[in-house]
């Protein structure tokens, strides 16, 4: 009996040694293949390598550079087997997705998934919508998906799939990021994610970015937002898109959009977002019909040497008198949004010259009145960037287009140079960064007081209509 027990116990600790040996060297493999795709991942520096370890095990690399013709498949139809496809082929933007769970590992910015059977397949994206810019993608973060035969243990596990963007490029400026950031994350959602049931994944995080605009990013996603520079753990997805969809300047498309959504759906978001809890209460509706428009003049900063209203003083008479209550909006960086929209939700009118600052026209009300003052050569951005607002959003667009002699360029260069006669002949090779800043940097504006009351005149007939609906 002591024998038959002894054999037994000797039985169960050599199975036990055994597995235990097991367990070692099957964490010894994945640990050597996670370390080998980081140090693959680490040497792809040029469009196409391909590794042949051995005849077992052949290493494809694809960088985006290399992958201008790969073609986005239907979402659930994947190239020979992979469980994730990019598409290329968009002008403004590479978009990959992963239709199955991925493991992100955001100490190497990398997204693994696992495919036992097919050779180890690496791509490579920066998830910023402006790829036509080869100078500011040369500075978004490169994010790795990786497809093979293990991945990283899940930390952290999800049950919402993520959308994944950078927060890098030109974010600080608000135009951009509205333009490149909270719009394209807008038809990325409605796109992908219509019930609104995703988790945002930021490259390139910034804290005052989140602070700024908390209240939007918490009516697009009811999660917590995963950081990829404050994180060290691993996060487990059912599934992930990286990369935003834009349209253009400051544009949805509703017939690129399965769920047809609108400029207006995003500017019904940003009521959701500012009226919550406002910060300013709308004035009451007030029957008499001599109650005043109220007129929100746009300023350039104190900080800002360009593109200001010189003879500004005089121009807030003239609104005056023509019978607008007159608000000067001087917005930085540091101004709140929340305060922003309650000012310009229960405003009539708001006129600015051409700049970033003007992207708060997304906050007006549909039949209100947007005035663009265009200086000289900012033509084709002053519709493209703020003229497509107004349309978008049903807002009534009056573009007040500065003559040679109300632009400060002409002491410089003089009212007969190229540069102010005919600015489209200058620009029709493009925008070079010495012509563009000489129409931006260096050009401010003194508005021709009679010319100019002629379009305010305009906008206050525009106004009263307005206020008279509103009643």
């Amino acid at each position: 009996m002591k024998k038959i027990l002894g054999s037994s116990r000797a039985a169960i600790a050599t199975t036990l040694f055994c597995l235990l040996l097991l367990w070692f060297h099957t964490m010894s493999l994945s640990m050597s293949w996670i370390s080998r795709i980081n140090n693959i991942i680490a040497a792809t520096s040029s469009p196409t390598y391909t590794f042949n370890n051995n005849q077992e095990t052949r290493v494809q690399i694809r960088t985006v550079a290399s992958q201008q013709n790969h073609q986005l498949l239907p979402r659930g139809v994947l190239p020979m087997s992979y469980q994730f496809s990019c598409n290329r082929t968009y002008l403004r933007y590479d978009l990959c997705t992963i239709d199955g769970s991925t493991v992100l590992d955001p100490t190497t910015s990398t997204f693994f998934t696992m495919d036992p059977t097919s050779p180890v397949h690496v791509e490579k994206i920066r998830p910023y919508p402006r790829k036509y810019e080869d100078y500011i993608m040369g500075q978004i973060k490169e994010l790795n998906l990786v497809s093979g035969p293990s991945s990283p243990q899940c930390t952290i596990r999800h049950e919402s799939p993520a959308i994944v963007f950078s927060a890098g490029g030109y974010t600080g400026n608000l135009f951009h990021a509205f333009n490149d950031g909270l719009i394209p994350l807008f038809i990325t959602a409605s796109s992908f994610y219509p019930d609104g049931d995703f988790i945002i994944v930021v490259s390139e995080f910034h804290d005052w970015w989140q602070s700024k605009y908390a209240e939007i990013l918490k009516v697009l996603s009811k999660h917590p937002i995963v950081a990829l520079e404050k994180d060290n753990a691993t996060h487990c997805f059912p599934s992930a898109t990286l990369g935003l969809i834009a349209h253009g300047f400051m544009t949805i498309d509703p017939t690129l959009i399965p769920t047809s959504k609108t400029l207006m759906h995003f500017r019904d978001l940003l009521e959701k977002a500012y009226t919550q809890n406002p910060i300013l209460p709308s004035p009451p509706l007030d029957p008499k019909p001599e109650r005043r428009p109220r007129l929100v003049l746009t300023c350039r900063g104190n900080d800002v040497s360009s593109r200001r209203i010189l003879n500004q003083d005089e121009v807030i008479q003239v609104m005056k008198e023509i019978g607008f209550d007159v608000i000067v909006f001087q917005p930085n960086r540091y101004t709140s949004l929340s305060e922003a929209y309650a000012m310009l939700n229960s405003s009539h009118v708001m006129v600015g010259v051409h700049g970033a600052a003007l992207t708060h026209a997304l906050f007006l009300r549909p039949r209100s009145v947007f005035m663009q003052v265009v200086p000289i050569g900012t033509e084709w951005a002053a519709d493209a960037f703020y003229g497509r607002i107004a349309k978008g959003l049903n807002v009534n667009y009056l573009e007040y287009k500065i003559r040679v002699e109300e632009s400060s360029l002409m002491e410089k260069y003089g009212k007969d140079n190229v540069l102010l006669k005919d600015p489209s002949a200058v620009q029709k090779k493009g925008w070079p960064t010495e012509i563009m800043d000489i129409y931006l940097k260096q050009q401010n504006v003194k508005l021709d007081l009679v010319r100019f009351r002629k379009s305010l005149k305009s906008a206050y007939l525009m106004a009263k209509k307005f206020m008279h609906k509103e009643r």
